[in-house]
């Protein structure tokens, strides 16, 4: 069964990667969550896309050169000030996790150390996983592969997947390699012959981003490990009808 993941939350609805849009992918049905995380000045996790804060936020300026209080006093929703009169923060990965206790979605996060390699994000994003028992909640992706591979030599039992946008020569056996279990490519490149070979060697593909009908309907015909997409109601709906 083809399980459901809100790409930074409900991001094409929702301000992405805020607590807002991930509450709001819960209550629309997802079964779970993709969010993306970087480490502050003072050394904290915290979830946001981008290495600066310009595209997202009412500031400017490298994530990593902020603290953690003077970027949670940025307005996090700045982009869709049309529509949400209430301020939005900059979540940490510690809000999120808490935020989890009440509900049973997965949590693919996103280390977003290819661009700057941050020190210990692996330790840390690992340590904060097995204080909270959520080791079997997890999937960890990146484009960055040798911090998968970091990453499952200090935690092994979490599930890895590496994210990639260009064409890849069977790509199962490339996972093996890196000890992951799952993909994460983009949707463009997958056919569905290499999707169906790929979940044939035992491994889970998630292409990214499926927000057209169509590529959705697709994917669940072809019963694709999971999706990752902007519109997780979009998704759950055409789901439920093609039971």
């Amino acid at each position: 069964m083809t399980i459901i993941l809100a790409h930074r939350g409900s991001s094409g609805t929702k301000p992405e990667n805020t607590m807002e849009a991930f509450i709001a992918a819960e209550q629309s049905g997802a079964d779970g969550i993709e969010l993306d995380v970087q480490l502050t000045s003072d050394g904290e996790i915290v979830v946001i896309h981008d290495t600066t804060v310009d595209r997202t936020t009412n500031g400017s300026g490298l994530v990593k050169d902020f603290t953690l209080t003077s970027l949670q006093k940025l307005k996090a929703n700045d982009h869709f000030k049309h529509f949400f009169k209430k301020a939005s923060r900059i979540p940490t990965l510690i809000e999120v996790f808490e935020w989890m206790k009440d509900n049973t979605c997965v949590c693919n996060i996103e280390l977003k150390n290819n661009i700057i390699p941050y020190e210990d994000l692996e330790k840390k994003v690992a340590t904060l996983i097995r204080k909270y028992s959520y080791e079997k909640r997890m999937i960890i992706s990146s484009f960055n592969h040798s911090s998968l591979q970091k990453m499952k030599e200090i935690c092994p039992t979490v599930e890895t997947a590496p994210l990639y946008n260009q064409l890849l020569y069977k790509p199962w056996e490339y996972a093996s390699t890196l000890k992951a279990s799952g993909i994460h490519p983009k949707l463009r490149i997958m056919t569905d012959d290499m999707i169906k070979t790929t979940m044939e060697f035992g491994v889970r593909v998630r292409p990214y981003t499926v927000n057209k009908r169509k590529d959705m309907k697709r994917l669940f015909q072809l019963n694709c490990s999971a999706i990752i997409t902007d519109y997780p109601e979009k998704a759950v709906r055409l789901k439920e009808r093609m039971k």
